[in-house]
């Protein structure tokens, strides 16, 4: 294409009009826009500093192709090495590839080679009124500068995208979408996020090109409200519920890999010891509790685990008669016994339910206590209906009773003794109400909070609180105790409430950090998110004999806890459900990641290790455990390593010491201690890898400090498996035959043994060809102090031919010649031609 005939006078651009305010309005949403620059200036700037040939290689049809992504080939265009990540780049941008084709079709070229810029002008009156221009190369000499205006991709206003709207516009200056497909987000251990940009709805504008890194905060829970990290905390959390996790019994199944075996481990306990293993759980609780300087939020949250570990008793536990406490008393390894009081009594099966029942109601009554006496100290005791009506909907009927009776209203009072009695009760006042309504009777005349207590005691649960806010456990209250029968079983209690949810008629099932606040850490939250762990109990128990598809749901941390990174309670509340048989589920991988993310941050790699083994085993990923095992090994090697304590319970859990030694081989080398790498591989089996730095980097500085007894331990282990690796003879075979041939050669000279010097010679001229041979094989992997060990090795080998004794000259002679083929110093060399040229000498003016 003739470059002349696309090019116009600037002049002629001067002379149009000038751009319209839908062009200065995609403007004012560029990049330049959000850094603060006039974005008309950086277009015209760009016009004029990159010349119209880029725009004819890059623009097709009006559209530009995306530059980020070819910058780094413009930098690189010499290197050879740039040319196929260029093109595999250009290949990222549709707009490109349908440039290229259109310039295939055209027979222009793709690609011209830049040019250096040549001259200033700073003369010229032709680029504006600045009376500054830069003419860049040489084929754009003479010709005047063009600019044009770029239309650019426009997007319809009416399409919403992920950074529309005024909350998103710091956004356009963030990595993400400046850079695209070039951006990452980078992880680095212990939680650590590194990446470019501003947040989304952080104040101001971020530069793409400031580094931040931040510290993803996994190790809230172990905080105080100073923000600091304690130690109590960080016991009582996690190494007190995994030891005594791990104090209970556990099957065992022995899986293979090459090898390797590993035992994955399982809790197996039972119903009947369930109520000793929740109060095991909640002692450790208690003791958190008694920590000094906990938040209000981290005490909220613990006496609410304080609750969800006796729902789990409620639900889930069974009561021992009297053989069956015999038989746990026998077989009891973890040391807890039921109560002998409460297995004594010959409770009837039938009557099993209703116990559990009582129990439950028992359970919410103290779940709502603290709700009912802070909304009643709130009142006004002259409204002793409104307190009598709180005090209904925790069930404290004895102090509704009480108050009632010193009202001097005992018809009252006796109907609060019976609540949640008989139907027949709850039919007499609920005629009794449509009685009144059917004869015509004005309740305006009636007080209203009258009104509401008999509602409620009738059963009408829903026109009792109506008007009145009330949280979902004490609305689940009052439909077991005031309007369903006292003999509903407790299973269809928990789907009346679940049916009344999806009807919208009953409160939500919020989860704590919601009910009981919210808590200032609490994130935001809308109905349909999440159920309280509680309420996916109760359903878990109402659901038993059916296939329950809430797990994920029900084990995910925004259920129990505000914190999206605190797996710690969620995982022990999973395992003992599941040992006690109230659910069976292979797919809940993501809350044991979790919790093993959890622990590995705060440096409790032997627990994490811990965790992976309980994994369920899957038959299409059965080599699952072993790879995250392995990767925890060699990413936290630092951490377990230095703790003695951490190392030796790995050792117990039955990890194989080769895992561990893999891994600090690949922590030593990363360090560069050589020689601690090379022990690690060695007993790890590696014996490839060892031997390449043995020979590379350890051999040499051991052999030239005289360490040879240490040298020759190495060799020795490695000879044992030298089938297993490559080159050995011009390896580390090397160290072990010169010591072999140096020490015969002692030997002989030491019993003056001539015969053997023709033998010996050709000994050390097989020895120094594996030695030449040696260096051209391994090459630049060897250092200098390599070939000074070699030259070393000749050397010694070398002063024993000398000094061996012979009777003719001509055996010296062809041990100098094998002398002159060893691998050693120019210098060295010289001298012995010397003596070649000396022992020739003698031998002609010998010769008859």
């Amino acid at each position: 294409m003739d470059e002349a005939a696309v090019r116009q006078p600037i002049t002629e651009v001067r002379e149009r009009d000038p751009p319209s305010n839908s062009y200065e309005i995609e403007l004012s949403h560029s990049l330049p826009a959000h850094l603060g620059l006039d974005p008309a200036k950086v277009q015209e700037m760009r016009m004029v500093m990159f010349s119209n040939e880029e725009e004819d290689e890059y623009m097709e049809d009006g559209f530009p192709s995306d530059k980020r992504y070819l910058s780094r080939e413009r930098m690189n265009v010499d290197s050879p090495t740039s040319s196929s990540k260029g093109s595999r780049l250009r290949s990222l941008s549709p707009l490109h590839m349908s440039s290229q084709k259109a310039g295939r079709r055209s027979g222009m070229p793709v690609r011209k080679e830049r040019q250096a810029l040549l001259e200033y002008n700073l003369n010229s009156s032709e680029l504006g009124s600045s009376n500054q221009g830069i003419l860049m190369s040489g084929q754009n000499r003479g010709f005047p500068v063009s600019m044009t205006k770029v239309e650019g991709f426009k997007l319809p206003p009416e399409q919403e995208t992920p950074v529309a709207g005024n909350t998103y516009t710091v956004c356009v200056v963030d990595a993400a979408l400046f850079m695209g497909r070039s951006f990452r987000v980078g992880w680095g251990p212990n939680g650590l996020l590194v990446h470019s940009g501003s947040l989304v709805n952080s104040p101001g504008t971020g530069l793409s090109s400031v580094i931040h890194i931040e510290k993803v905060a996994s190790d809230k829970v172990v905080r105080d409200d100073k923000d600091k990290i304690k130690d109590d905390l960080t016991e009582l959390c996690f190494s007190a519920p995994m030891d005594l996790h791990k104090s209970l019994d556990h099957d065992f199944l022995e899986t293979e890999s090459d090898s390797f075996r590993l035992k994955l481990q399982k809790v197996m306990t039972n119903r009947l010891v369930l109520p000793d293993i929740c109060r095991s759980y909640i002692d450790i609780i208690e003791r958190q509790l008694e920590v000094n300087d906990l938040s209000m939020s981290s005490r909220v949250l613990l006496m609410h685990q304080v609750t969800v570990w006796e729902l789990i008793r409620v639900l889930f536990s069974e009561r021992a008669t009297g053989s069956q406490l015999d038989s746990v008393g026998d077989d009891d390894q973890e040391g807890m016994v039921l109560d002998k009081k409460e297995g004594s009594v010959d409770i009837d099966p039938e009557a099993l339910p209703l116990f559990r029942r009582a129990d439950f109601s028992n359970w919410l009554q103290d779940s709502v206590c603290h709700r009912v006496q802070g909304e009643v100290g709130s009142l006004n005791d002259a409204r002793y209906l409104e307190n009598i009506l709180v005090l209904l909907t925790g069930r404290q009927l004895d102090t509704a009773t009480e108050i009632a009776a010193s009202r001097g209203d005992v018809r009252l009072a006796i109907l609060l003794s019976q609540a949640g009695g008989s139907m027949s009760n709850r039919s007499d006042l609920a005629q009794t109400l449509d009685q009144w309504k059917m004869n015509g009777l004005d309740f305006d005349y009636i007080e209203e909070d009258w009104l509401k207590v008999y509602m409620l005691l009738a059963g009408n649960v829903q026109a009792a609180f109506l008007d009145l806010p009330i949280d979902w456990k004490r609305y689940l209250g009052l439909i077991m105790w005031y309007q369903l029968s006292p003999d509903t079983p407790l299973d269809i209690i928990i789907r009346s409430y679940d049916q009344l949810l999806g009807e919208g008629k009953v409160p939500y099932p919020v989860p704590v950090y919601i009910d009981e606040g919210p808590l200032d850490e609490a994130p935001q939250w809308s109905p349909g998110d999440h159920f309280d762990i509680s309420f996916y109990l109760m359903l878990l128990h109402a659901n038993k004999d059916e296939k329950f598809g809430l797990l994920k749901t029900m084990f995910s941390a925004f259920s129990s806890s505000f914190d999206p990174l605190d797996y710690h309670f969620i995982w022990h509340q999973r395992s003992i459900l599941e040992a006690v048989g109230a659910f069976s589920s292979k797919d809940l991988h993501l809350l044991d990641l979790s919790f093993v993310y959890q622990l590995l941050c705060l440096g409790r790699c032997h627990w994490a290790i811990y965790v992976i083994l309980h994994m369920p085993y899957l038959d299409d990923a059965p080599y699952i455990h072993e790879k995250l095992i392995r990767e925890v090994l060699s990413q936290y090697c630092e951490s377990w390593s230095r703790d003695d304590a951490q190392r030796q319970y790995i050792v117990e859990l039955g990890i194989p010491e080769e895992w561990m030694h893999e891994a600090l081989a690949l922590y030593h080398e990363y360090y560069g201690d050589k020689q601690g790498a090379l022990e690690n591989l060695i007993q790890c089996g590696n014996w490839k890898k060892a031997h390449t730095i043995f020979v590379t980097s350890v051999a040499h500085s051991m052999f030239l400090s005289s360490n040879h007894q240490e040298v020759w331990r190495i060799t020795s282990a490695l000879e044992n498996h030298k089938y297993e690796i490559a080159d050995w003879d011009l390896g580390a075979g090397i160290y072990i035959d010169f010591y072999v041939l140096k020490n015969s050669m002692q030997e002989r000279n030491a019993m003056d043994d001539s015969d053997s010097l023709e033998e010996m010679s050709e000994s050390c001229r097989s020895f120094f060809g594996r030695l030449n041979e040696s260096l051209l094989v391994w090459g630049s992997k060897l250092p200098v102090e390599s070939r000074a060990c070699y030259s070393k090795m000749a050397e010694e080998l070398c002063a024993l031919l000398v000094d061996t004794p012979s009777e003719t000259l001509n055996l010296p002679m062809g041990c100098l010649l094998t002398m002159l083929n060893a691998p050693v110093p120019d210098e060295s060399r010289s001298s012995y031609l010397q003596d070649a040229l000396s022992v020739f000498t003698e031998i002609l003016c010998s010769d008859p």
